[in-house]
């Protein structure tokens, strides 16, 4: 099966009245099946067909997780046409400019919600010959759009005399054709669209299913935006391949109260497993532990016990209850019978596991989800690879590391200089196999910067120890470089800043060839004013701010509780009080949730520049003292 209509033809003749997607209709969840999709597509198709897309033609889908996504992306591909997947958290009229142009859509898909988007930039567009509105909504045929409703019956009205020819185009489609053009989160000024085949996306299924078990019974509710490229080949592909389910998150009058109904959607759904990514690991923990702390402090530390004796006993998971461990067990089992299983209710009782991606996860929290009998699973990959390289799963799992890689690939570190070195040393990732990108759609010079010799070369640092397991420990290119050229990865620093104090939300380290590395921080000054109030403190309440955040930076270096975490070198000497936090309106995180290092620095220049004279390299520092007045 090496294009994915082949894919889905497979699947439906094997799973035909097995539910594939279950969404709410008037309040419940109700099931369509294989079969029922596939029929939706083929009215859908013919539909498309009857518009004038043919083969070649790039078709941009904007809208939230829904049946009509998987349809209208199928139906894309059935004709042998091009998905441009777009982010519905895209706000910026230039970012949806850019890439609608870019990739030369002549059609777009549109949910009513993003609707206002798409007309905001319509006279940008010209070449945009129709809009297609998913939803009731009121269109306006004078810019050409139509609802799908009327694309999808006029289709079932074309079907019986189209069918034959839909049939033959779907079957012509080489492995080797363009799939999708997948856009990146826009870490640099024009965001470079990926080219992803038919067979870069089956390739990587069975690439993905080599490792773990995914049964017909399987669901999950798929949280993750379905144009993520985790959520597309995990959350899509891989379940449609083995007649497993998706579910689709209600949707609110808000995107926050879509988010509110998650936990109660969950509850509903009852999934096997979950997607997750870092951002939404730490927010389920932290309503874990409030909901933990509501009940009052008895249950509180008699929880936080549990999870000690369980992080004793689990370890890193490969050697789970061995040697004097065992003697745990029956702890561990109780805890997990009055406790942990209480807190598994409310993720529907079903829930096995997660499965992590997006970013790297902090070992504190990958630990505690294993506590708690739902592990998350860390996988690692990228958007270029399709995205999946390595994960832990069930059956194989070091907590820390990204996992074992997948079947039928190559994969090996390199340094500087692109010379692969020893196991176990570290170097940049750098991949081959059927489920790398065929380059940059219309950007030749990055794609040959990024594919060398069939070689994908990632751009994230990582080390492969004696069995095999992938570690990465973050972006090659945004490395801290000390002034004698030594380097090092930054963000487990800084996540581990983040976690472990009560007065960091966000952290960025910096060191370009300096003598020092300097610390941006954006403080939590909820958390800083309740502890003066409790301390009592009315006067010099900024000199007594700065030195609480110091006191938990200084933690870090020796004589500190975590001094053995880091080199001192790489801990900031030089603290910089930041006036806002990294946020996707302000471009310093991305779509997703991404820090956007180069726009940081650039904002901030002026700060880092001053963190290098004696005066800044003291915290009690006028601007520090400026900008805590104004926050």
């Amino acid at each position: 099966m090496k294009t994915i209509p082949a894919l889905f033809e497979g699947s439906v003749n094997k799973f035909t009245e097995n539910p594939l997607v279950w969404e709410k209709f008037e309040g419940k969840y109700k099931k369509i099946t294989f079969k029922e999709i596939k029929e939706y597509v083929y009215s859908f198709a013919s539909g498309l067909m009857g518009l004038g897309i043919k083969k070649g033609d790039r078709v941009a889908l904007l809208s939230e997780g829904r049946h009509e996504w998987l349809v209208s992306e199928l139906a894309i591909l059935y004709l042998g046409a091009i998905n441009v997947p777009l982010s519905v958290k895209i706000n910026e009229p230039a970012e949806l400019t850019f890439r609608i142009k870019h990739s030369e859509c002549k059609w777009v898909i549109v949910s009513s919600r993003q609707l206002n988007k798409i007309r905001a930039i319509r006279t940008e567009i010209p070449k945009v010959s129709a809009v297609i509105v998913i939803d009731e909504a009121d269109v306006d045929s004078s810019a050409h759009e139509i609802e799908y409703e009327k694309v999808f019956n006029t289709g079932k009205k074309l079907l019986p005399g189209l069918k034959d020819d839909l049939v033959k185009i779907s079957s012509e489609i080489s492995p080797n054709d363009l799939a999708n053009i997948s856009y990146t989160s826009g870490t640099t000024a024009d965001p470079k669209g990926i080219m992803l085949t038919h067979r870069n996306y089956t390739s990587n299924v069975e690439q993905a299913n080599s490792l773990m078990t995914v049964t017909p019974d399987f669901i999950t509710l798929l949280i993750l935006p379905w144009d993520h490229s985790f959520a597309h080949t995990v959350g899509l592909y891989t379940l449609i391949r083995q007649g497993a389910s998706m579910a689709v998150v209600e949707l609110g009058k808000t995107p926050m109260e879509t988010l509110r109904n998650i936990p109660k959607n969950i509850k509903e759904i009852k999934p096997t497993f979950l997607l997750s990514v870092p951002a939404l690991s730490k927010n389920f923990k932290k309503n874990i532990e409030a909901g933990i702390k509501a009940k009052g402090d008895t249950l509180y530390h008699l929880f936080h016990h549990a999870l000690n004796i369980s992080y004793i006993y689990n370890g890193l998971g490969f050697d789970k209850g061995k040697g004097w461990k065992a003697f745990l067990k029956p702890l561990v089992l109780m805890y997990d019978k009055i406790l942990f299983s209480k807190i598994r209710e409310n993720f529907g009782g079903n829930l096995k596991f997660f499965i992590g991606g997006g970013a790297l996860l902090d070992l504190d929290l990958q630990k505690f989800f294993y506590a708690i009998g739902i592990p998350i699973y860390q996988g690692y990959g990228l958007s270029e690879a399709s995205p999946v390289i390595s994960s832990n799963a069930p059956l194989k799992h070091k907590l820390g590391s990204s996992g074992f890689l997948v079947e039928n690939i190559e994969v090996k570190i390199c340094d500087d200089d692109g010379n692969e070195v020893p196991l176990g040393e570290k170097g940049e990732i750098v991949v081959r196999g059927e489920n790398v990108m065929k380059g940059y759609w219309k950007n030749e010079s990055a794609t040959a910067e990024a594919l060398k010799g069939g070689w994908l070369h990632t751009g994230d640092m990582g080390y492969l120890d004696k069995d095999m397991f992938l570690y990465v420990l973050g972006r090659f290119k945004s490395l801290l470089i000390g002034n004698d050229g030594e380097k090092y990865s930054p963000e487990g620093i800084e996540e581990a800043l983040v976690e472990q104090s009560h007065y960091i939300d966000q952290c960025m380290l910096y060191n370009n060839q300096n003598a020092y590395t300097i610390g941006l921080v954006y403080p939590n000054m909820t958390a800083l004013k309740a502890s003066l109030k409790e301390k009592g403190i009315t006067d010099d309440k900024e000199k007594h701010i700065l030195d609480l955040i110091k006191k938990d930076i200084d933690e870090f270096f020796p004589g500190g509780k975590y001094h053995n975490q880091f080199p001192s070198r790489w801990l900031p000497s030089a603290i910089g009080i930041m006036e806002e936090p990294f946020t996707e309106d302000n471009k310093m995180l991305n779509s997703t949730m991404k820090m956007v290092r180069n726009r940081v620095v650039e904002h901030y220049r002026e700060l880092i520049d001053y963190l290098y004279t004696p005066e800044g390299k003291n915290i009690h520092n006028k601007k520090n003292y400026q900008i805590i007045k104004k926050i």
